[in-house]
């Protein structure tokens, strides 16, 4: 009979095995379906499902809560959030969208009028409180005159702030527009566009901000008329 392979004149060939006598065109291919691959498990020496159970590890027990299917492994469970976070959560989630811009509203009027009521133009150096830094080694700290600079922007005086710290004016700017659109698209729902730094934007300003600290610092002129 035509396609049938002949060994011999009078009877055809048997069909190949295909556990022991390679396929004519390629390896076998196994069936479609959940016999299929049961099939090929076993034509390659592993049972059913061994390779899932290979990866998925000895920790979670067989047949727990959250697994595929009877026998397999449980997917990970979320650790549970303590009393605190929760009451913090709970307290965030029934607060009105207001409240967090007007606590940090607060914070800010808290600082101006602090800076107002004390007027550190007129402080001593060493009037409490004080910075560590300049207390102990006599040194101008990355912060020092940022109160004093305060004082005299609120007083309209930019020439004496920038003078007190420079980068503090700088950037108040920015710090005030931050402010104000993030407090007013979410306690107002304003459409206000916020300013968005990228990361090589902020390590600049840092950078700048670390060579500003050693210079003011300098012994020599004109850097000793940063020195506060």
């Amino acid at each position: 009979m035509y396609g049938e392979r002949v060994t011999s004149v009078d009877r055809p060939a048997t069909a190949p095995d295909p556990h022991t006598e390679p396929h004519p065109h390629g390896p076998a291919q196994p069936e479609s379906g959940p016999q299929g691959e049961a099939h090929a498990y076993a034509y390659a020496g592993q049972p059913p499902h061994a390779e899932a159970h290979a990866h998925a590890g000895p920790h979670a027990p067989a047949g727990a809560p959250g697994a595929p299917w009877p026998g397999y492994p449980a997917a990970y469970q979320p650790v549970e959030s303590d009393r605190l976070t929760r009451l913090v959560m709970r307290l965030h989630a029934r607060a009105p969208r207001w409240a967090v811009p007007l606590a940090a509203l607060g914070c800010v009027g808290l600082g101006i009028a602090y800076a107002l009521i004390s007027d550190p133009t007129r402080s001593d150096p060493d009037a409490a409180p004080t910075c560590l830094l300049k207390l102990t080694t006599g040194l101008d700290c990355p912060g020092c005159g940022g109160t004093r600079a305060l004082w005299y922007v609120l007083h309209g005086d930019l020439p004496a702030a920038a003078r007190h710290h420079f980068l503090f004016v700088f950037a108040l700017p920015f710090l005030t527009w931050l402010f104000v659109a993030w407090a007013g698209n979410r306690a107002f729902g304003w459409k206000l566009p916020e300013a968005q730094f990228s990361p090589k934007v902020i390590g600049v300003f840092l950078a700048a901000w670390g060579v500003f600290s050693v210079v003011r610092n300098l012994p020599w002129a004109p850097f000793t008329s940063l020195y506060v």
